[in-house]
């Protein structure tokens, strides 16, 4: 298990760990204890947001040999638990759409689905990213869904449901998942932390939360990362500052640096600013990603008012919020939403720019004309 990374090494083996998607969880075990199983499910939703995960777990469980009767978790123990839980097991079958997408592979998972499973009660299929199945695929897979042999299980996973077809929709029994929030990911991070023995600064964790954008897959990555690069050196607490150098991250400090001579109208001083930041190696892209965060922060803050919450859920500091609460006063909310639109537009234009830092110069000109205005 030790070389193996984080979100594989903690992925959920129970419905109890399972964060984030409760309504889910309820609804399938609900099922599992009824008997009432579906033959196909469609779990749709952001990317880590436990779809594969999730779908491991029913398969499981409508397997398990040792689950009794009302119950729905997996005892973990049994033979089909264990094969599914190490990926060997006959009668799970797994496919990626992604690679797999052709007519071809849809009838061999047709012709293959009549006979019985050899050693579980159900045989359960998976097909991560079903949307990108080809057309022909699609009606291949049709009539299969729609009265597939009672010890056949589809459970079928897109991040993009939109693109899928609403013959497809209305045969399966669909479940939307949702972005996790900073505060499930920060308690999912400290569970693992505690199980690794490693001691990370509470700030630390929050920014690797904050920077997951919603995907748990990606804050154990990013925390494995941060792992990695600390090394024999997790005896010693990991610092926020230790994180941001190694992930990239544009220091908020920066950011309101520059918005200080930008929001005074210091047009000299903000351009040379922008050109230190450049010349010390900071990576233009990410330096506009963060401004319009700060940007977007300053915006909220403008018009919902500070409030108890406002710290955590901005993503700030309580030193930061007030600097942020100064900065924004010097700007009317319509001023703000233009400067903001501005450099939205600035960000698409720099990876195309011979002179990185050219797209940035022009919005810092227009955003001081639109102040002195």
């Amino acid at each position: 298990m030790s070389n193996l990374v984080l979100y594989r090494k903690y992925r959920p083996q129970t419905f109890v760990e399972i964060i984030g998607q409760e309504h889910i969880v309820q609804t399938l075990t609900n099922a599992i204890c009824s008997g009432m199983i579906s033959h196909a499910y469609l779990f749709s939703g952001p990317r880590g947001s436990g779809k594969t995960t999730l779908a491991r777990l029913l398969a499981k469980a409508v397997n398990c040999q040792n689950r009794k009767e009302k119950e729905f978790e997996p005892c973990n123990k049994c033979s089909s638990c264990l094969e599914i839980m190490q990926g060997n097991s006959i009668d799970l079958i797994e496919i990626d759409a992604a690679s797999n997408r052709g007519i071809d592979e849809i009838r061999e998972l047709r012709d293959g689905i009549k006979f019985a499973p050899i050693k579980s009660k159900y045989k359960v299929f998976i097909i991560d990213e079903c949307h990108q199945l080809t057309k022909e695929a699609v009606n291949a897979l049709l009539k299969t869904l729609e009265e597939p042999p009672a010890h056949a299980i589809f459970i079928l996973a897109t991040t993009e449901i939109h693109k899928m077809i609403t013959t497809i929709i209305s045969r399966c029994q669909r479940f939307d998942f949702r972005k996790l929030t900073v505060p499930e990911i920060i308690k999912r991070l400290e569970t693992i932390l505690e199980k690794e023995g490693v001691k990370i600064e509470k700030s630390a964790i929050e920014l690797i939360a904050l920077n997951s954008e919603g995907a748990i897959r990606d804050a154990e990555s990013l925390l494995d990362q941060v792992l990695s690069f600390s090394g024999t050196l997790t005896n010693k607490e990991i610092k926020a500052e230790t994180i941001k150098d190694l992930l990239g991250i544009v220091e908020t400090r920066m950011i309101e640096q520059f918005c200080d001579f930008l929001f005074n109208k210091k047009i000299s001083e903000t351009i040379n600013f922008l050109n230190e930041i450049q010349e010390k190696g900071s990576d233009l892209q990410e330096f506009t990603k963060a401004l319009i965060r700060y940007l977007r922060q300053g915006l909220i803050l403008k018009l919902t008012g500070v409030g108890e919450q406002s710290s955590f859920i901005l993503g700030l500091t309580k030193e930061e919020l007030q600097k942020l609460e100064k900065q924004v006063s010097l700007l009317k909310t319509e001023e703000l939403c233009k400067i903001l639109n501005l450099f939205l537009e600035t960000e698409s234009k720099i990876k195309y720019s011979s002179i990185p830092q050219l797209p940035l110069e022009l919005a810092i000109v227009e955003a001081i004309e639109l102040l002195n205005n």
